[in-house]
């Protein structure tokens, strides 16, 4: 055993232990923490796989903005810790079947070369000037053109939807109408009131 398959091994196992805090801590903000020491660890791994990009882009966009914005919306609402854990060991049993399946898939991909299958193809080893970043853009742009317009297509649909959903008009909210605030005109801002003038009473010796 090689010093790659030592830190592989490391690494494997300190994700595994940061996936399972994620769903046991009873403590949302500590969860969130563990949830990002599994994407810094996955991180470590894609890098060891020769993703550079990859995991460049899971550090900056999914911890580096993301998680902190998870981590800013569970400090600041109130969340009740026992009526969210309500329900928890009701759905253990399901939870465990799908754990243990998705166990069974790994080992058979991942240990398929131990039993002589050969599932899953060695890796071919780059040269020292592969770049990840330009063959990921081409296999983007020329293999994989079609799903990757209609994965755009998708989101940006769902931008739409979001912007639409939020920007309902409430009856209880209140907002200004910029258009009705620039066509306003000198008159409407101030009124002038006549008012008859009053004598200051006379004081009394």
């Amino acid at each position: 055993m090689n010093f790659e398959t030592i830190v592989f091994f490391g690494f494997a196992a300190i994700l595994l232990f940061a996936g399972f805090r994620v769903i046991t801590t009873r403590n949302p903000v500590h969860a969130a923490l563990f949830l990002v020491l599994a994407f810094f660890t996955a991180a470590g791994l894609w890098l060891m796989l020769e993703a550079e990009f990859l995991a460049i882009t899971l550090v900056l966009v999914y911890v580096g903005a993301v998680m902190v914005l998870f981590l800013f919306v569970v400090m600041m609402l109130d969340i009740n810790l026992d009526r969210l854990r309500e329900g928890f060991w009701d759905y253990l049993p399901l939870a465990a079947f799908v754990s243990v399946m998705l166990v069974i898939e790994m080992a058979v991909v991942l240990g398929s070369r131990s039993f002589g299958l050969d599932i899953v193809p060695a890796p071919a080893q780059h040269a020292a000037n592969y770049s990840n970043t330009k063959e990921l853009g081409r296999l983007l742009y020329t293999d994989y053109v079609y799903p990757f317009e209609l994965a755009a297509v998708v989101l940006l649909v769902a931008i739409v939807a979001a912007i639409a959903l939020t920007m309902r008009k409430r009856k209880t909210s209140k907002y200004q109408d910029p258009a009705q605030q620039v066509r306003i005109k000198r008159a409407d801002r101030v009124r002038l009131v006549s008012m008859a003038a009053e004598q200051p009473s006379s004081t009394k010796s």
